[in-house]
C-alpha cells in the first residue's frame, strides 16, 4: 500500500493546504498539518498544494511467494472427546471439491486424547491423509498446546489452504495460529473457490451485509478460512478408501500450558433453532412485543421454533440465541417461514440453505422474495391467523 509523507519545512500556508482536500482528512494544528484515516489517497494536496510539501510514496513490492511448495487443502478436525463435530464433515467435502480443481490431496488434522479409533472415519469423507496428534496432555482443549500442534502440522505438512469450523474452538485456535504465519484470515465464509494458482477465494457479507466481499492471500501461506456449521453441503459417506493415518509426533516442551483445566461441567442440554427442522421467524414486520405470541403460536402448530431477525433481538423482545443471520445463528431447516422479514444479506446467508423458504411480506419488492420458494404479498396480521387455522383444521397451508 502507498502512504502520504508529509514535509513540514516545506509548507507556507497550513491553514490553506489543509483547505484543499476534499474529504477533510487534512487537520492543521500550530502550523503543522496532520493526515488521518480519512484520506482517500485522490493526490489532490500533492498536485495543487506547495512543490514538495506532501509526498506520495509506494511501498515496496511484496515478495512473490513460492506457491508450488504449499499444497493441499487441509481441515481442523472439531470434536469433543473425539466424537467430530458435523461441521468438519461439511468441511471435507468443500476441501475435496477444491482439491480436485487443483489436483491436489486433502488432509484433516485430529487433536486430541485417545482419538486414534475416530480418525479412520474421516477417511470415509474424503480425507487422503488424518494427522493424529493423539497425547494425554491434549485431553482438553488449551490453546498455547494446540496452537503448538497446529504449528507443527503447518510446518510439516505445508498446506496451501486450510479450513476451519467457526465454532467456540476454532474461533480461538484459527486466528492464533494464522498470526503465527503472519498470514491471513477470513471469519465467517459463506462461499469458497479457488484459482488455478491455488489462491483461496474467500467470499463473505461486508459492511453490515450491504456488499459481499471477495478476499484472497496472494503473498501468504498458508491461507486460512473459518466457515459456520450448515453452511455447506456435508458429502456422502464413502465405503471404500484408499487413504491414510499418519501420527503427528511434537516435543513434550511444546505441549506445555500456563492454564490447567480443573474439571469440565457439562452444560444441561437445551433446545436450540439449530436442530429445529420447521422455524418461523419473526421479522420487523411485526408491530408490538405482545404480537410475537401470533408467530409463535404458527411456530407451534406446525412442530417447530420461534426465531428472529436482530432488530428483534437488539430491541430486547427475542432471546439472542433465536437470531438467524451472521451475527446470530445459522440454520438449515426443512421449512422455514419468514414473517415481516426484510431480508438482508446477513439473514439470508443464515437461512439460505433451508430446503422450503415461504416468505410473508406486505412489500412486494421485499429482498427475502429473492430467496423464497414461496413468496406471499400480505399483511403477515392477516395471512398468519389464517394459516392456524387451516393447520388446526388439518388443511393444507399452499
Amino acid at each position: 500500500m502507498a502512504k502520504l509523507v508529509v514535509h513540514q519545512e516545506k509548507i507556507t500556508d497550513a491553514k490553506a493546504l489543509a483547505a484543499l482536500c476534499p474529504f477533510g482528512a487534512m487537520q492543521e494544528k500550530d502550523g503543522k498539518i496532520t493526515i488521518t484515516a480519512g484520506c482517500r489517497m485522490c493526490r489532490i494536496c500533492v498536485k495543487k498544494g506547495p512543490k514538495g510539501a506532501v509526498e506520495y510514496v509506494e511501498d515496496k513490492k511484496v515478495p512473490a511467494i513460492d506457491k508450488t511448495k504449499w499444497r493441499g487443502i487441509a481441515v481442523y478436525v472439531d470434536h469433543v472427546d473425539g466424537a467430530v463435530h458435523p461441521v468438519t464433515y461439511e468441511l471435507l467435502g468443500k476441501a475435496k471439491e477444491l482439491a480436485a480443481k487443483i489436483h491436489q490431496p486433502v488432509y484433516a488434522l485430529f487433536i486430541g486424547s485417545n482419538i486414534e479409533h475416530a480418525a479412520e472415519e474421516l477417511l470415509h469423507y474424503g480425507a487422503d491423509k488424518v494427522y493424529v496428534c493423539d497425547k494425554p496432555e491434549l485431553e482438553y482443549f488449551k490453546i498455547e498446546a494446540y496452537t503448538s500442534v497446529f504449528e507443527e502440522f503447518i510446518n510439516k505438512v505445508k498446506p496451501s489452504a486450510i479450513l476451519v469450523g467457526a465454532t467456540s474452538v476454532g474461533r480461538q485456535l484459527a486466528p492464533r495460529t494464522a498470526a503465527r504465519f503472519n498470514t491471513g484470515l477470513t471469519a465467517d465464509c459463506t462461499i469458497l473457490d479457488i484459482k488455478e494458482n491455488t489462491d483461496l477465494v474467500q467470499i463473505r457479507p461486508a459492511f453490515g451485509g450491504n456488499i459481499m466481499a471477495e478476499i484472497l492471500t496472494p503473498n501468504n501461506r498458508p491461507q486460512m478460512a473459518t466457515v459456520r456449521y450448515k453452511v455447506m453441503d456435508a458429502p456422502k459417506w464413502i465405503d471404500s478408501v484408499s487413504g491414510q493415518i499418519e501420527k503427528l509426533e511434537i516435543a513434550e516442551e511444546k505441549l506445555k500450558a500456563n492454564i490447567e483445566v480443573l474439571g469440565i461441567t457439562q452444560k444441561p442440554k437445551e433446545k436450540t433453532i439449530d436442530a429445529a427442522d420447521v422455524i418461523v421467524v419473526a421479522g420487523r414486520g411485526v408491530k408490538k412485543r405482545q404480537d410475537l405470541k401470533l408467530i409463535e403460536d404458527l411456530a407451534k402448530s406446525l412442530g417447530g421454533e420461534l426465531a428472529s431477525t436482530r432488530p428483534l433481538v437488539e430491541a430486547g423482545w427475542v432471546d439472542p440465541k433465536r437470531q438467524i443471520g451472521l451475527s446470530g445463528r445459522t440454520v438449515r431447516p426443512k421449512l422455514i417461514i419468514t414473517c415481516g422479514v426484510s431480508g438482508s444479506v446477513q439473514f439470508v446467508a443464515g437461512m439460505n440453505h433451508a430446503e422450503t423458504i415461504i416468505a410473508i411480506n406486505s412489500d412486494p419488492k421485499a429482498a427475502i422474495f429473492k430467496t423464497a420458494n414461496y413468496a406471499i404479498t400480505a399483511d403477515i396480521y392477516d395471512i398468519i391467523p389464517e394459516l392456524i387455522q387451516k393447520i388446526k383444521t388439518g388443511g393444507t397451508i399452499l
